[in-house]
């Protein structure tokens, strides 16, 4: 498309010197081979791009230029695209994109070109630029899109979620803690549904978390919990004392609830969702029972948001227009936990901890901030890793608890014990981009294992914030 001419970023600049500036270039919208071209190449070379780790829809290069004025745009497989979020121009050789590299923070870029500047919504990484501010929904636009949501969860029913095949896996409240954990490791599963066979009913659910405080009070040298007694502690016995347990831990009188959160086949997936928010739990178990009492339900399915989200991105697939939220890029609304800007005090801090932190300040952070994972991080807060109270169950395989102590053990020697669990298409951090729409994102949390994202800053991965299937939901319910 392009041939070669005398166009060089040294001489767009009229800037002389050696000096060459790193610039970090950019291609969020996928492809499979993806290249980049610009004055700075003559037109003629063809420099690749590579996609970001844990972002494959993200593509990225690092090219020295000179200070001055370049223009630049990408070779997608095998078509010439520009990116209209960025900076661009109609010039000789079509609509290309424009940077202005600063030879010093003082220096502002031209004022006027020769041909017709574009709109930018859309900072670049290491590059002074003046970009319009990030385009705001209107409140009447949100109400609509909250109510055509509200109403279609309203119209369908938690039946719809169950799957033509499967299996559901439950525990008996009277078998030994150690073994049920054992249970959780092996199916690769989080939670499970206590059944008490006396009651004829479920009678509650056993997850990560239970495993969580469990080892920290067998690391507690005042607890009566000991490592023979977790050989035949019942799930019941340990039930029985969770609600004391959890009053004296870190100073948390909350209690636990003791009755089962669940819904039934017929209910709405508006009040499934509801129901997970306010109860802040993973899942609600699906039953189902024919006496009139309610005894000896059927387990017919755990639901979860992520499921209540892919039939909202399904339904709407082919009328976003008419969900005017879903065009709204994350940084835009408020959505998520995010890093507090210098001088804000605003907000929940974001917990983030290093590699050499210990187990046990993860876990005793995952239980004090009530947060379901925490992404670890470098010492620049570039994304390394992210550790889930599911990640926990991994310490179960042979008996690894009763061989550790929790304040010896990093968080990545734990990770590497479970490296190969609760593993997602071989990527264990889903990530996104602040740029990234709401639709993008939802879509995103709909894979299997997705919970969260990690939205971190392109190419650097330095982490920026996280959003969770629940805080989509309580944005797209107004909860």
């Amino acid at each position: 498309m392009f041939a070669s001419g005398p166009e060089t970023g040294q001489e767009n600049s009229g800037v002389s010197g050696p000096l060459l500036i790193p610039m970090r270039f950019v291609w969020p919208y996928g492809g499979r081979r993806v290249f980049l071209s610009g004055s700075f190449t003559r037109w003629s070379e063809h420099i690749p791009m590579s996609p970001m780790e844990g972002c494959p829809t993200v593509f990225q290069v690092i090219c020295s230029l000179s200070p001055g004025y370049h223009q630049f745009k990408f070779y997608v497989d095998g078509e010439w695209r520009h990116d209209e979020h960025q900076p661009f121009v109609n010039g000789n050789y079509g609509v290309v994109n424009t940077v202005f590299i600063a030879r010093e923070p003082d220096m502002v870029p031209p004022t006027s070109s020769p041909e017709t500047p574009g709109r930018s919504n859309m900072d670049v990484d290491d590059v002074f630029i003046r970009s319009e501010p990030v385009p705001t929904i209107s409140d009447a636009d949100l109400e609509v899109s909250r109510h055509r949501i509200s109403a279609f969860l309203s119209r369908h029913t938690a039946y719809e979620l169950l799957p033509e095949s499967g299996k559901v896996i439950a525990l008996d409240v009277n078998i030994a803690v150690k073994q049920a954990f054992h249970i959780l490791h092996e199916q690769g599963i989080p939670v499970a549904p206590l059944w008490d066979s006396c009651k004829g009913q479920f009678v509650g659910v056993l997850s990560a978390l239970d495993f969580i405080l469990i080892l920290r009070e067998l690391g507690n040298h005042g607890s009566n919990l000991t490592e023979e007694e977790l050989e035949t502690h019942t799930i019941s016995a340990w039930k029985e004392g969770k609600v004391q347990l959890s009053r004296q831990i870190d100073g948390n009188a909350r209690s636990y609830p003791r009755c089962l959160v669940h819904a039934g086949p017929y209910d709405s997936l508006k009040d499934v969702a509801l129901k997970i928010l306010k109860s802040k739990v993973a899942t609600v178990p699906i039953t189902h029972s024919s006496a009139q009492d309610g005894s000896f339900p059927q387990l017919l399915h755990l639901a979860t948001l992520s499921e209540i989200l892919k039939c909202i991105c399904r339904h709407f697939k082919h009328s976003s227009s008419s969900l005017p939220i879903l065009h709204q890029p994350i940084c835009s609304i408020p959505l998520g936990t995010w890093v507090p800007k210098i001088g804000e005090s605003n907000g929940r801090p974001l917990a983030m901890l290093r590699p050499n932190a210990s187990l046990g300040a993860a876990l005793s952070l995952l239980v004090q901030a009530e947060v379901s994972s925490i992404p670890i991080v470098d010492e620049n807060d570039s994304l390394l890793d992210i550790y889930s109270r599911s990640d926990i169950t991994a310490l179960a395989n042979n008996k690894a608890y009763a061989q550790i102590h929790l304040d010896e053990m990093s968080i990545h020697q734990a990770l590497q014990l479970g490296q190969d669990a609760n593993s997602f298409n071989g990527q264990r951090c889903q990530m996104c981009l602040r740029s990234d729409t709401l639709h993008k994102v939802m879509e995103r949390l709909t894979n299997p294992g997705a919970r969260r994202l990690v939205i971190v800053e392109a190419g650097s991965k330095r982490v920026e914030g996280i959003i969770s299937l629940s805080d989509v939901f309580k944005f797209l319910l107004g909860v």
